[in-house]
């Protein structure tokens, strides 16, 4: 079962005391990006469970938010996710041939990992940076106005960064 380092657990009860006292749910999406933090990068059902517990929640409530928002990783996935907007702007300005392209360039699907668990492509609704289309979410930064030859980069600065 699933359970979180003391310095977790203690960062979980404070974020559970920002709120008052019966209103532990309101701490649930912070708590699932620590879970996620700290168990590999997904969220499995014993994670989701665990946390359920901690905050004195019934196990839906906390699959009904994981499921719901793109953020939450709900199988193990690559040390690089590509999150690639799909939504109307970066549609209108390419973000389906960037898709196409990573696709082919990696070797996978939308939902997939590389075999040797570098990269995970996913596809997600607005990221809020119409302006920068088409765009997609690495990490905590966003890649913008990619074309092929940016998407080529910023694969090879990922492989860099692992001495590959």
């Amino acid at each position: 079962m699933a359970q979180f380092s003391e310095e977790k657990l203690q960062k979980v009860k404070e974020i559970i005391a920002r709120y008052p006292e019966g209103r532990q749910k309101s701490a649930l999406i912070p708590v699932l990006h620590l879970a996620q933090e700290e168990f590999d990068g997904w969220l499995s059902a014993d994670t989701m469970d665990y946390v359920a517990s901690l905050l004195q929640l019934e196990s839906i409530e906390v699959y009904e938010v994981a499921t719901f928002y793109s953020m939450f990783n709900l199988k193990p996935v690559g040390k690089y996710v590509f999150e690639v907007c799909q939504t109307g702007p970066c549609m209108l300005n390419g973000s389906d041939q960037i898709i196409s392209y990573i696709k082919d360039k990696l070797g996978i699907g939308v939902g997939e990992t590389t075999h040797d668990g570098l990269f995970t492509l996913k596809t997600v609704e607005c990221l809020g940076a119409c302006g920068y289309a088409p765009m997609m979410q690495l990490g905590k930064h966003f890649r913008e106005h990619l074309t092929p030859a940016k998407v080529d980069a910023i694969i090879a600065e990922c492989k860099a960064a692992q001495g590959n």
